[in-house]
């Protein structure tokens, strides 16, 4: 295509549904930023980066994934400081996880004393205005990102639907945010096998969705995000989805 289509996207899901994985399918190189230790266990390639004492590393064809630790929130401020730049060799960035990351910003709000009443609005803007900065990363004016994806945790409302777990207000808000609310999980296939199945269309019990024109089917079962990008963009009507 001759203009440029990049994604944004959220996938939630329950402990070890295989999340951190996908995120590893996304374009390469990639930059993970990595809160809850989940993406050392994937397949990729890996180099180490510490945003707030080093630059970005370069490519050289050696890795496919830059790994950023995070255990400050400021990492997380300072990645994106390089990313807004356009001088990086990024085509994708994975936030593992923005209920993760959210915490963090808590932490470095309050450390261990509970939020107080004004703390929750500081951290809901902090928050919101961080899945806006990196979501904006795929229309960046100099080096457009080809998938921005947040990963998260999952919750279930008081009528059983199950949602990407973020605190305060922030959990009704963030669907809005990107392109695609996918939702991971194993299941059992027709012939026995097991998949991880992940839900993309309007599905009872979940809050999923697209707005890229069905282009993906109602779910995919074990997503490759480069190979769904592929068909957003028409780039391979080859894939099979459901």
């Amino acid at each position: 295509m001759s203009d440029f289509l990049g994604i944004s996207m959220i996938t939630y899901g329950k402990s070890k549904a295989g999340k951190s994985h996908m995120g590893d399918s996304t374009p390469a190189p990639r930059l993970v930023l990595d809160a809850e230790m989940g993406s050392r266990f994937t397949p990729s390639r890996k180099i180490h980066w510490d945003p707030l004492t080093k630059p970005i590393p370069e490519y050289d064809g050696t890795w496919d994934t830059c790994l950023v630790s995070v255990k400050q929130y400021k990492a997380v401020e300072k990645a994106y400081e390089w990313l807004n730049s356009g001088k990086h060799p990024f085509r994708s960035v994975v936030m593992d996880s923005i209920s993760e990351v959210q915490q963090r910003i808590a932490d470095d709000l309050k450390g261990d004393d509970p939020l107080e009443l004004r703390d929750w609005g500081v951290m809901l803007r902090k928050a919101s205005l961080l899945v806006r900065n990196f979501r904006d990363l795929t229309t960046h004016p100099v080096k457009p990102l080809d998938v921005v994806l947040f990963i998260a945790m999952a919750s279930q409302k008081q009528d059983n639907t199950w949602y990407p777990h973020v605190q305060g207000a922030l959990k009704v808000t963030l669907p809005y945010m990107v392109d695609l609310l996918t939702y991971l999980a194993p299941v059992t296939t027709d012939d026995g096998s097991i998949a991880r199945r992940l839900l993309i269309g309007p599905t009872p019990g979940y809050e999923t969705g697209e707005r890229v024109g069905g282009k993906l089917g109602h779910f995919i079962d074990n997503p490759n995000i480069t190979d769904m990008l592929q068909l957003i963009r028409g780039e391979n009507n080859q894939d099979k989805v459901a």
